[in-house]
């Protein structure tokens, strides 16, 4: 018959629960005649059960973790000290270095072996819900908290009991034990348990004569002064354990193990273990649903400040404890198999209801770069380049569109029938733009581009190869000689990660504007205005583009204007801009090649409706213009500068280009990565001779391939 292991956890330090945890294993082996065992699980306090008990193990429960042989009889008494009142104790390193480096996982599987060895086995958890701590109340058929008359040890009883919860075990499996408890005091155990909302299981008398007596002799109470009043207030609770036989109606609160007999026909793989895991879809899905709804009817979930992240993180504790009593009162037996399962469905459901659904987990990893989502049913990210399918899905489309409206709504933008699309940006600056019904046919979409949490400089992509050393010299010589810089590429080729990284190279000293549809760019200096597109109102006017931005920055003293991207009539704007004094200025534009880029300018200067003739365009973009760069995603997702180019003027009816490095591709590696290599062209600007006349050193070795 299996044992039962009992966990003392005190809500706070000095409240004696150490002193508790030994007597009460002592108890116990008088009370049941046979052998119990009495570990130290404290972390903080490593050492005291030593000093309360007058015994040192052979071994600590660190080397207790690491053992790789198996837990019998004869091997667990490598490790024990043996009483002469019938408990054995392994205690906890004295070294607190040591104490913090025990293996959970592996303590984990000795408890599922000692269960078989003892009838009972007491653990010394301490008062704070560390890894390990948790790994002995996941083992636990029962958890005693310990407090005392105070009412900040009350207090701390109650946060413990009320994360305890909120962790999923069982309300019944949690009792509180009352210690140091005195006739009269105005603290009495039934104010404890009105205060914990938990009825008190037992009271322990106060009396420090016998445990200060039994502490300075390294001896258990139990063992100096059994009939003292805190030794028979310990026998009572072993014996009112016995008598109403609590461990053995707590034992059925253990949850179902989730491991399927091989050759049974719901193993894994068989069409009966399909059905089920399909049905256990479907039921997970439709138990979320109820929780959510019984959830909105429960609470205000709209009432919080965006901006307070102590109130999130109260609103979150405070959802977290509804979502928990309304499983409570579902059937959750056939759906829900262990406590990480309960674990699961309860953030799944507060993700839904607080944050951005099923998206949060991929939103934290950090590998990810771009999450896209097509309907409910379907999630795609891309990482490292590539990209996967996920496994996590919505519920339905109105848990998309809930998440759509969260995103928007905080940066006062909006999103409905009339204006079915949208672009926005979440707190830490990635950038979503997202397209319901009916433009979108499958259902609402959202597209993620995801922002490094470390701003990347020249060092990071000369690390990933996306340029060398020597063109990022260059890049930073040619902003700061303020040399007009064009960012060109396709959707996801990097631009925006490049002109963040132009932008560092610029001084400190000059004022930077920066016009964007949804601020993206984030650069170091201190002196940086960020202006943001409006969108229209609901009457349909208010609206603030780009070319409005553009305009209203040459009335702000700008040094330099940083335009996010020229998609229509701004690129005009942005070209005169460059043109009358405002040097050294940048954007981005869309096109594969320099050539291209050229042509796109060209074309989205006619956007402005100026009625320019094609040569003054040109001419425009010659003189504006200094330099292209052309930054693009290869096959293998690697993203690298193809070229940097200087335009040299115009020639008849021709923009000419001259390029300065260009990246030679060469061929397929086995692993799949694209081989190739950067050169320079061994061609000189023309800048660089302007620079050096002022003064400027110039390392000619910049130009030369090596």
């Amino acid at each position: 018959m299996a044992g039962h292991i009992i966990s003392i956890i005190g809500g706070k330090g000095g409240v004696g629960k150490s002193q508790v945890a030994a007597n009460l294993a002592l108890a116990y082996a008088a009370e049941i005649r046979a052998k119990t065992l009495l570990l130290d699980f404290d972390q903080k306090a490593c050492g005291d059960q030593n000093i309360i008990t007058g015994l040192k193990s052979k071994k600590n429960v660190k080397e207790l973790a690491e053992f790789s042989g198996a837990i019998d009889p004869r091997s667990i008494q490598l490790f024990t000290a043996e009483h002469k009142s019938g408990i054995s104790f392994i205690g906890m390193p004295t070294e607190s270095i040591a104490a913090n480096q025990i293996n959970e996982e592996g303590l984990g599987k000795v408890l599922k072996a000692l269960v078989n060895l003892y009838p009972v086995t007491i653990i010394d958890v301490g008062s704070d819900l560390t890894p390990l701590a948790l790994k002995a109340l996941e083992f636990s058929t029962l958890i005693f908290i310990v407090a005392t008359p105070d009412v900040l040890a009350v207090n701390q009883c109650r946060r413990m009991y009320s994360d305890l919860v909120t962790m999923l075990f069982p309300k019944d499996m949690i009792q509180i034990l009352v210690n140091q408890a005195v006739n009269g005091h105005p603290v009495s155990p039934d104010v404890i348990g009105k205060q914990i909302g938990k009825p008190v299981f037992h009271a322990i008398p106060k009396d420090d004569a016998s445990c200060i007596a039994a502490l300075s002799r390294s001896t258990p109470v139990l063992v100096g002064a059994k009939g003292s009043p805190f030794g028979n207030g310990i026998t009572d609770c072993v014996r009112k354990l016995i008598q109403k036989n609590v461990l053995k109606t707590l034992e059925k609160l253990s949850k179902p193990q989730d491991t399927v007999a091989v050759g049974s026909t719901n193993a894994p793989g068989s069409p009966g273990a399909i059905a089920d895991d399909t049905k256990r879809k479907d039921q997970w899905t439709e138990l979320k649903s109820r929780i959510h709804k019984a959830l909105v009817e429960e609470m205000d979930l709209k009432k919080q400040d965006e901006n307070d992240p102590k109130a999130k993180i109260i609103l979150r504790e405070q959802t977290k404890k509804m979502v928990v009593e309304l499983l409570g009162k579902e059937d959750t037996k056939t759906i829900l198999n262990n406590r990480e399962d309960m674990n699961r469905i309860v953030k799944e459901i507060l993700d839904e209801a607080l944050g951005l659904g099923p998206l949060e987990d991929l939103l934290a990893d950090k590998s990810i770069s771009e999450i896209m989502v097509v309907g409910p049913k379907k999630i795609y990210y891309e990482q490292k380049g590539k990209v996967r399918k996920s496994e996590i899905t919505f519920t339905n489309d109105r848990q998309v569109m809930n998440v759509i409206e969260r995103i928007v709504a905080p940066i006062g933008r909006r999103i409905d029938e009339k204006t079915p699309y949208v672009d926005a940006r979440l707190p830490d600056g990635s950038r979503v733009h997202a397209i319901i019904p009916p433009c979108a046919i499958d259902g609402c979409c959202i597209t993620i581009r995801k922002f490094p949490d470390k701003r990347l400089d020249y060092k990071d992509l000369v690390k990933f190869g996306s340029l060398t050393e020597e063109m990022a010299d260059f890049l930073r010589i040619s902003v700061e000689a303020h040399r007009n810089m064009v960012v060109s590429g396709g959707t996801g080729s990097g631009k925006t990660t490049l002109i963040n990284m132009l932008g560092g190279f610029i001084q400190s000293n000059e004022r930077i504007i920066t016009c964007e549809d949804s601020a993206e760019l984030n650069f170091p200096q201190d002196h940086i205005v960020r202006l943001e597109t409006r969108p229209p109102s609901l009457e349909g006017d208010g609206e603030i583009d780009i070319r409005c931005l553009v305009k209203q920055t040459l009335r702000m003293r700008p040094d330099r204007i940083v335009v996010g991207e020229c998609r229509g009539g701004e690129t005009l704007d942005m070209l005169q801009a460059m043109n009358t004094g405002h040097d050294g200025s940048m954007t981005t534009v869309h096109s594969n090649t320099p050539r291209d880029a050229i042509s796109r300018l060209e074309t989205l200067v006619q956007y402005a409706g100026a009625g320019l003739p094609q040569k003054a365009i040109k001419e425009m973009i010659a003189s504006a213009v200094h330099m292209i760069i052309q930054q693009s995603r290869l096959d293998d997702g690697s993203r690298k500068i193809l070229y940097i180019t200087e335009i040299g003027g115009l020639q008849g009816e021709v923009v000419t280009l001259q390029d300065i490095f260009v990246y030679k591709q060469e061929g397929m590696g086995k692993d799949g990565k694209i081989t190739g290599k950067f050169m320079a062209s061994g061609f000189i600007p023309k800048f660089i001779e302007t620079l050096e006349k002022k003064g400027y050193k110039v390392p000619r070795g910049l130009f030369v391939n090596k």
